[in-house]
This record gives structure tokens, C-alpha cells and sequence, in this order.
């Protein structure tokens, strides 16, 4: 059995091999690179689109929510970037076909961030059917249309580009409390590897963002069942006090397209520890996922006690 100081020195010496693969695109100057990235309307797509845009990228911002858009796309024009504004349902297939025939009709795309998604949480036996359909539906098939609608273009443009496809900690680690939601961000890691390994011969390289506890609005929006709706505004508020900003993930994003990484662990000190140990000390790793999964469950309880009680006392004083 490996020590551990060798097992580290193959997982550098994996990295290195893998950083000079890449496709040769620069992740800090993308003057005259052409991006696309969906739900670019908030959280870590918008901070996505805006430092691509930023580094010199034409980005096309999609997003389902129009006013968001729209708002993204004003902000990247008003600091004198180059951007336009796309309304896509990532679930339908043929509206995905016609916004990638339209972007690839123009000057083509380099760059491809599949990164629309929903949250959910709660027990299995409390979650029904449909939720498990909607989560597939957008966390999945969004992602499938994409890569469907746009790989056998950017095939045919024959120079290099470089697909992100976001999954998430969830996809790495047993999730109790979000087996739905980890099942659909596990398919995304393992169909990115796969992908990668199929078009890499190609000069397109693939890579599967992971990014850990974040401060986005998913937890507000998630679907939550069970004892975990109770927990919804407690658990929102431990994202925002407690989470990384959307920006780390995008410049880890970034940093993937110019070496050419596949599974992009970040920030790298929540997620690669789990990980590793996951990965060499399986049990270990499933007891420590357990744990943590039981500090958020009782810190979200006690924030939402507390917001509760906040609450009630505001409307004593009116």
C-alpha cells in the first residue's frame, strides 16, 4: 500500500500531466474568445460571466430569468465589455438547439459553461416523484442539451474549445439529507471524465466544477421537503454568513480552462480534504461526510429558531 506522501506525490505528478493537456486556451486573456454560459443570472454564473467578459471574452449570458439577463449583460457593457442577453430554458431541447445554431452562426464558441441548476433537500421517503423529475430534468438534461446541441458544432469549427460543466461537493461525497440532488451532480462529474477522455483526442477538453458551500441564492430557492423546509431560512442564512463567494469558483473555473483540469475541486480547502479522504480512507470519509452533514442540519436549526424568534419578537414591539 501506498504512503501517503507517495500517494501525494502521484495525485502532483496526475495534475502535471494533466496541465499540459490543455487546449492551449488562456484562462486570463480571452480577447477574441466567444463564451456561452447558462443561468448567468445570478450566483456563480453570473460571477462567470462577468469575469470572462472582463478577461476579454464575448459572452453570451442565457439564463431563464430575462430581467437577469438582462441586468448581467448591462453591468459587463457598462464596464466596457462585450456581452449579449439570452432568454433559455436549458430543459428544452429544441430552444437549446436553436441558441447554440444562432451563437455558433456568429463567430463560433470557445467556451461552454453548462451551469444552470436547482437545489434540493430532504429525506428520500419525503421526496416525491415530481422532484426527482425536475431535479433530472434541469441538473442533467440541461446539461445533456447543451453538450448535444453544441459538441458536434464545435466539432465541425475544428479549433480547440474548452467545455465547464458545474457539478458540485455533492457529486464527490455522500450526501445525506440530499440524495436527489447529489445523484444528479454525481452524473455530471462522471459524464464530464467521460467526455473529456472521448473529445481530448478531438482538442476539446471537458471539466466538472465543483464547488463547495457557496454563497448563492440555491439554498433560497431550493426545493426543501420534510424537516428541512423548517430549516430553509436557516440553512439560506448559513450559506450567506458562511459561504464562498461565487467569484473563487469562477476564477477556479478559469484557472481549469488554462490547464486543462477535469474535476475541479473548490475552494480547495473545503472539498479536496473530504475528498481524498473519501477517496484512500472510504470509511473515514463517509463518517466525516456524516458529521458535517450533522453540524449544518443542527446549525440551520438553531438559525432558524433564531430567525423565528427574531420574528416573533418584531411583531411583539409593533
Amino acid at each position: 500500500m501506498l504512503g501517503v506522501g507517495a500517494a501525494v506525490g502521484l495525485v502532483a505528478a496526475s495534475r502535471a500531466r494533466t496541465s499540459r493537456a490543455g487546449t492551449g486556451l488562456s484562462g486570463g486573456d480571452l480577447r477574441g474568445r466567444t463564451a456561452v454560459v447558462t443561468g448567468a443570472g445570478s450566483g456563480i454564473g453570473r460571477s462567470l460571466a462577468l469575469l470572462l467578459a472582463r478577461r476579454g471574452a464575448h459572452v453570451h449570458v442565457a439564463d431563464l430569468d430575462a430581467d437577469r439577463a438582462e441586468a448581467v449583460t448591462r453591468q459587463i457593457v457598462g464596464e466596457g465589455g462585450s456581452a449579449e442577453a439570452h432568454v433559455l430554458d436549458v430543459t428544452d431541447a429544441g430552444a437549446v438547439d436553436t441558441f447554440a445554431e444562432q451563437v455558433v452562426a456568429a463567430v463560433g464558441v470557445d467556451l461552454l459553461f453548462n451551469n444552470a441548476g436547482i437545489g434540493h433537500a430532504g429525506a428520500v421517503a419525503e421526496t416525491p416523484l415530481e422532484d426527482w423529475q425536475r431535479l433530472m430534468a434541469v441538473n442533467v438534461m440541461g446539461v445533456v442539451h447543451g453538450i448535444h446541441a453544441l459538441v458536434p458544432r464545435l466539432l465541425a469549427q475544428g479549433r480547440p474549445a474548452h467545455i465547464v460543466n458545474t457539478a458540485s461537493m455533492a457529486g464527490l461525497l455522500p450526501t445525506p439529507g440530499m440524495v436527489p440532488y447529489s445523484t444528479t451532480k454525481a452524473a455530471i462529474v462522471g459524464l464530464s471524465d467521460a467526455l473529456d477522455a472521448e473529445l481530448k483526442p478531438q482538442g476539446i477538453r471537458v471539466s466538472a466544477l465543483c464547488p463547495g458551500v457557496i454563497d448563492t441564492d440555491i439554498v433560497r430557492t431550493a426545493t426543501m421537503r420534510g424537516e428541512w423546509q423548517e430549516r430553509q431560512s436557516g440553512a439560506t442564512e448559513f450559506y450567506a454568513t458562511r459561504g464562498t463567494s461565487p467569484d473563487v469558483v469562477a476564477r477556479a473555473a478559469l484557472d481549469a480552462v488554462a490547464h486543462g483540469r477535469v474535476t475541479v475541486p473548490t475552494p480547495r480547502y473545503q472539498v479536496v480534504p473530504p475528498w481524498l479522504l473519501k477517496r484512500w480512507f472510504p470509511g473515514v470519509g463517509r463518517a466525516l461526510s456524516a458529521l458535517v452533514y450533522q453540524r449544518v442540519n443542527a446549525r440551520a436549526t438553531a438559525a432558524s429558531g433564531a430567525s423565528a424568534a427574531s420574528r416573533a419578537q418584531s411583531a411583539v414591539n409593533r
